[in-house]
């Protein structure tokens, strides 16, 4: 749903200059330091990025799903690493509290989530928890008027520079019911952070462990104050996250098309450009056709989600699809580059690598693959 078509014409115009006129040519930068430019950070909290999908009453843009993934697809055209800075806050991070929240939690943490004054980080990944997210073992004990959490959280997003922590914990018995969410500000007592991560790919997403040891945090802490929610109020932001995704991995493979594309039209081979030999073309065509279906069915599901239909299996299929699609368009621009595409000065030899991990996160291509044979065959 496109509320305004002209306000998101500019906003869209907007993003698209910053991304291809600041954030494009800062992508070596944030490869060689593996960090995000402060300044850089402050030009998004200027346009307003980091509070994305919060409500306008918070402070926010109040982006519908369908305008969401448009400005998605426009940020997925650079360095994953810039999108993944504003992530958390237009993800669980807000929209759990969005769903579950209090009024309290509302009033207090939306307004500083959408200015940037706070970033983010959700905390759910353990050393033996991935995806059976219903397994964690980090626990919260009542302790009066407060909780006491004791456990370590592994590969989290944004860990390093965190303001606060949308954290779960185990307050009841095993299983999902048994979990729940907390607000966690970083600088609680008893918070440690682990050696940042060295990752594969997309450097400048600061990623690291988060020890908690006797973390006292009070009653209040608990999103919508009631014990047992956390996996439930996860599963209700899951399908907004899987489109995000997918829009930003459709971004990227443009950005792959592109490159090839004007590498293809530049690069002389056998007395003529590599773009008229019909081997290079059917890799084009390839490419263009897969990432011109993934943009259709994100928008396609998008529409669909804001119309309050049911999308759980088509999310998950755009999750799927799009976060495979791009992995053969970026082994495709490799391959059309040549021994160019396999050098650390080319954009595609990052992408290539940065590409990679969208198939892991907000849930693996195989529990995608289980939840749309599930949706089929149910009932």
């Amino acid at each position: 749903m496109i509320r305004d078509p002209e306000l998101i014409s500019d906003l869209l115009q907007t993003v698209r200059r910053f991304v291809r006129e600041r954030l494009v040519p800062a992508e070596q930068r944030v490869e060689e330091s593996n960090a995000i430019p402060e300044e850089i950070i402050a030009e998004m909290r200027a346009m307003g990025l980091f509070g994305m999908s919060i409500p306008e009453e918070y402070g926010g843009l109040g982006l519908t799903m369908e305008e969401e993934v448009l400005v998605g697809f426009e940020l997925g055209y650079t360095s994953p690493a810039f999108r993944s800075v504003i992530g958390t806050n237009n993800g669980i991070g807000s929209q759990g509290i969005i769903i579950d929240g209090t009024e309290a939690q509302k009033d207090y943490w939306l307004p500083r989530m959408a200015s940037g004054e706070v970033i983010g980080s959700f905390a759910l990944t353990e050393p033996d928890v991935g995806s059976d997210a219903a397994s964690v073992r980090t626990t919260a004990r009542r302790d009066g008027d407060s909780y006491v959490l004791n456990g370590t959280k592994r590969y989290i997003t944004n860990a390093p520079v965190a303001d606060v922590f949308t954290l779960m914990a185990r307050t009841g018995g095993p299983g999902a019911s048994g979990v729940t969410a907390f607000l966690v500000p970083a600088s609680t007592p008893g918070i440690t952070l682990g050696t940042v991560d060295r990752k594969m790919g997309q450097r400048g997403t600061r990623t690291c462990d988060v020890i908690l040891e006797d973390v006292r945090v009070p009653l209040d802490a608990v999103i919508g104050a009631v014990e047992g929610q956390g996996f439930k109020t996860a599963m209700k932001v899951l399908n907004r996250g899987r489109l995000h995704i997918s829009s930003v991995a459709v971004g990227a493979a443009e950005r792959l098309c592109d490159e090839s594309v004007a590498f293809a039209r530049d690069r002389q081979q056998f007395g003529k450009r590599i773009a008229d030999h019909q081997l290079v073309q059917a890799m084009l065509a390839d490419s263009g056709a897969e990432t011109w279906a993934g943009r259709c069915m994100v928008l396609e599901t998008a529409r669909r989600f804001d119309e309050k239909a049911r999308i759980v299996k088509e999310a998950a299929a755009c999750k799927m699809f799009c976060t495979e699609m791009v992995g053969r368009v970026a082994d495709r621009a490799v391959q059309i580059h040549g021994g160019a595409g396999y050098m650390q000065d080319s954009a595609v030899e990052h992408f290539y690598r940065d590409v990679r991990l969208f198939r892991l996160y907000e849930g693996t291509t195989q529990i995608q693959q289980i939840i749309i044979a599930r949706e089929m065959t149910a009932g």
